[in-house]
């Protein structure tokens, strides 16, 4: 199956490819100058020239850290309305961003390499780290960011400096901190297309010679985030979105050598379904199948059109006979009483503690406290089609997952600054967390029979899911100067994790229980356990070759932890935890684990600067094997999850970043490209029973890239325009990991710019910015539609990104 949304894309890959003859001969002319970065690396500083990051957990500049990073700074992404994780796509490529839906609640990926976004209890492969504190959770994907200083992704392999979970890479976020004096700004802005507004601000600056503090705050809400189909079955023809966000930020340093950080942030979202921008794509028979329900004694017309790049949806509401009572195992529930219309609700507190001690003039002793608690309930249909008549809902497939998280991790670390040819880094982590997945469902409908004749309740079951891991990891590194150019860096990671996992179902429908193929209510596993090890090792060779070149190699692991699936339904396959025989026990609980996950490889590469420093080229080569790759796929036909672990994974490719501060003045143009090949490299037999070996990964365009342009022109004496531009590329790829033909994503182009016109000193501007101008509807990931007709369905869930969006905005600093 082929899909076709391509808008003649080879020009802007001319362009893109042309770019890279631009930028090179612009560095030809004269030879760098040296500069002491350590004059400009004041930590936040994002110049153009020097760009700070903490690639290694201490300040570093972009050119001399020797690892593939892309910085993006707050004003970038002020300038341009980023506010979602899913936004910044368009600034990296080989970045695939998912937003949505049960399960996880999102999936990110890397270099064709990420976590599956059905289950929530796989952590993901690309680690999110929140202000130096990394969360486990994928739900954050929907929280978004605001008030930020900047962003860094930290592509390949980082388990020495992040631990688990980085075995891809790094999503990192740093949130602004108290100014040395007082500031205030406000912003608001209106977007036309979703019809929705932001409003937000913050004020920063001194309490006493010695105490700073910073507080913001920003809320969000779009009255039409998904619009749906004309003549869909739902109260809510526009499903809308709510963000509030808030943050204060305490900075105290009450003593030379001592500083205290401390971060508190709330934010609730809400929402009118967990299901965003999720479309239905008809496959080769070109019809929307049915709902094929009871072994066929049922049979819904879907009602959708096959229209699937017209940005239009079809949700629809619950079913009647669903819509009654809801069950829950963990107490009162937000979705009792929601009468079929689906919702979304999530909170979250986040706090961060962060101290710095100069023990010595050449030893520091850092800790770094995080703590999360998350609860997040929503309600949706699970079919994405069905009317049972005029105006009559028929969505099924009703799901009702609460997910609650807590977690605290504490990271402690000791570094040196010896001023001499060698330095190290000791430190070690403890993670504590607890995850609850309590979902009541509706795989088989069986309410359209009647409701349990006990209860009342109209849902199949009620299942609950609770967590508890424990990770312990120590690492340690060191740098060492064989020579003036040669460096010598390295360092390993030890880390030890468990979990125990403990299933519970206090009600099954019935009618369901009284069969072989489900169990009873009141059903209770006991302890599921899971542990594992892992050494991770790195090791890097650096050359600078000049004041303004170097080059490295790099050798790199990764490692994910395996754990429990907690997406098995309570059918049958549980049984086996009553059974008096211990093996059979054992048996079904090793069912439900999946294997930790592996990387190993290395990159080579080149960062430079030429011309004064105006021209910048870094490139880096690189491959990388993932072993035993967490892979959860869903058969639509059975309503059942597989749980399992891919063979081998085989990623390789090249990397390209360049930035031209051009002569004239106040105009500057960068770009990134990737190539990447990323395929199944061993024997990966996938849910419909074909050898994926030798084919693509999902999300891995072999071509991907971006070219921007940013010109600051002066208008008089006071005031400043500015004019942005930046134009995206992505080649095609696969969408789903199912068969040798599943759904392909055609290549596409899409396009952002901004215009703006404010006072020079930033005390005020006024601005006209547009996202996906082309209004390019792509698709993110597919996936088989619940509740087809056997050897006869072949629809498809298709996720895919927002539309067009045109804001005008205007904001005040002083």
């Amino acid at each position: 199956m082929t899909k076709l949304m391509t808008r003649n894309p080879s020009a802007l890959r001319a362009a893109l490819l042309g770019g890279v003859a631009v930028f090179a001969i612009a560095g030809l002319p004269a030879a760098a100058h040296a500069q002491d970065a350590d004059t400009s690396a004041e930590e936040g500083e994002f110049d153009g020239n020097v760009i700070i990051v903490q690639a290694r957990r201490q300040d570093e500049t972009l050119q001399e850290v020797p690892v593939t990073v892309t910085a993006i700074s707050g004003e970038v992404l002020e300038k341009y309305g980023v506010d979602q994780v899913a936004d910044v796509v368009g600034r990296v490529p080989t970045l695939n961003v998912q937003v949505g839906g049960s399960g996880s609640g999102g999936q990110i990926s890397l270099r064709g390499v990420g976590s599956s976004n059905i289950s929530a209890a796989f952590d993901s492969a690309v680690a999110f780290d929140f202000d130096g504190v990394q969360v486990s959770t994928m739900r954050l994907v929907q929280a978004g960011f605001f008030d930020t200083q900047q962003i860094d992704v930290l592509k390949g392999p980082q388990s020495l400096f992040f631990g688990k979970s980085a075995s891809a890479g790094v999503f990192s976020i740093r949130s602004a901190d108290p100014t040395s004096t007082w500031e205030i700004g406000a912003k608001g802005s209106y977007e036309f297309e979703e019809k929705g507004y932001v409003v937000g601000g913050y004020i920063s600056g001194p309490l006493s010679d010695n105490l700073g503090i910073r507080v913001a705050a920003q809320y969000n809400d779009i009255d039409e985030f998904v619009e749906l189909q004309p003549g869909t079955p739902a109260v809510n023809q526009f499903r809308g979105q709510k963000n509030f966000v808030g943050r204060a930020t305490i900075d105290w340093e009450p003593t030379p050598g001592f500083n205290a950080n401390l971060k508190v942030q709330y934010v609730k979202n809400e929402g009118d379904g967990a299901i965003q921008h999720s479309d239905i794509n008809c496959g080769p028979n070109g019809v929307a199948d049915s709902v094929f329900l009871l072994g066929g004694g049922l049979v819904i017309p879907a009602g959708n059109d096959c229209n699937d790049s017209d940005g239009l949806y079809y949700l629809p509401d619950t079913a009647p006979p669903l819509a009654g009572s809801v069950p829950t195992a963990t107490g009162p529930t937000l979705a009792e009483g929601f009468n079929g219309v689906p919702f979304s609700e999530t909170e979250l507190w986040f706090a961060r503690m962060k101290f710095d001690f100069e023990l010595t003039d050449s030893l520091s002793l850092v800790s770094t406290t995080g703590f999360v608690d998350l609860d997040a309930t929503d309600v949706d249909n699970y079919s994405y089609v069905g009317i049972l008549g005029p105006g009559v809902p028929g969505g099924v497939g009703t799901s009702d997952p609460r997910n609650t998280l807590e977690q605290y991790t504490q990271e402690i670390r000791l570094q040196s600054d010896f001023g001499g040819p060698i330095n190290f880094m000791v430190g070690g982590f403890y993670e504590w967390r607890k995850f609850l997945f309590d979902t009541s469902q509706q795989a088989v409908n069986i309410s359209f029979v009647a409701p349990d004749p006990i209860t009342g309740f109209t849902f199949d079951w009620d299942k609950a899911q609770e967590t508890k891991t424990e990770a312990y990891s120590l690492f340690g590194s060191a740098i060492i100067e064989l020579t003036d150019k040669f460096e010598l860096s390295g360092g390993v990671r030890w880390t030890d994790e468990s979990k125990v996992s403990r299933i519970s179902v206090p009600y099954v429908h019935a009618f369901l229980s009284a069969g072989p193929a489900f169990i009873d209510s009141g059903f209770f596993s006991g302890p599921i356990d899971f542990q594992d090890s892992n050494w991770s090792p790195e090791v890097t060779l650096k050359y600078q070759a000049s004041d303004d070149v170097n080059v490295f190699a790099s050798f790199k692991t990764g490692f994910k932890s395996g754990g429990i699936d907690n997406s098995a339904l309570p059918s049958a396959s549980l049984l086996g935890f009553g059974d008096a025989d211990p093996a059979v026990r054992q048996a079904t609980a090793d069912a439900l684990i999946y294997q930790s996950e592996t990387a190993i490889g290395g990159e080579i590469g080149v960062k430079s600067q030429f011309n004064d420093r105006s021209v910048t080229l870094n490139a880096t080569a690189y491959y990388y094997v993932f072993d035993d790759l967490q892979v959860q796929n869903f058969d639509a036909v059975n309503i059942q999850f597989q749980t399992l672990n891919a063979g081998e994974v085989t990623s390789k490719g090249v990397d390209l970043e360049m930035r031209w501060i051009t002569p004239v003045e106040g105009l500057s143009l960068s770009s990134n490209l990737s190539y990447l090949d990323a395929a199944f490299s061993d024997t990966f037999v996938a849910g419909l029973g074909q050898d994926l070996d030798g084919r693509e990964v999902a999300r891995a365009p072999e071509f991907s890239g971006n070219i921007a342009a940013d010109w600051s022109i002066p208008v008089g004496d006071t005031l400043e325009l500015n004019l942005s531009g930046n134009a995206i590329y992505s080649g095609s790829y696969f969408t789903n990991e199912d068969t040798l033909t599943d759904l392909r994503q055609d290549s596409y182009v899409t396009f952002d710019a901004q215009i703006s016109i404010g006072d020079a000193d930033g005390k005020w501007k006024l601005a006209l910015v547009g996202t996906n101008l082309a209004d390019e509807i792509w698709i993110n990931t597919s996936g088989g539609r619940p509740f087809l007709e056997p050897g006869v369905g072949d629809d498809l869930v298709v996720t895919q990104n927002r539309g067009r969006q045109i804001f005008v905005e205007g904001s005040v600093r002083f």
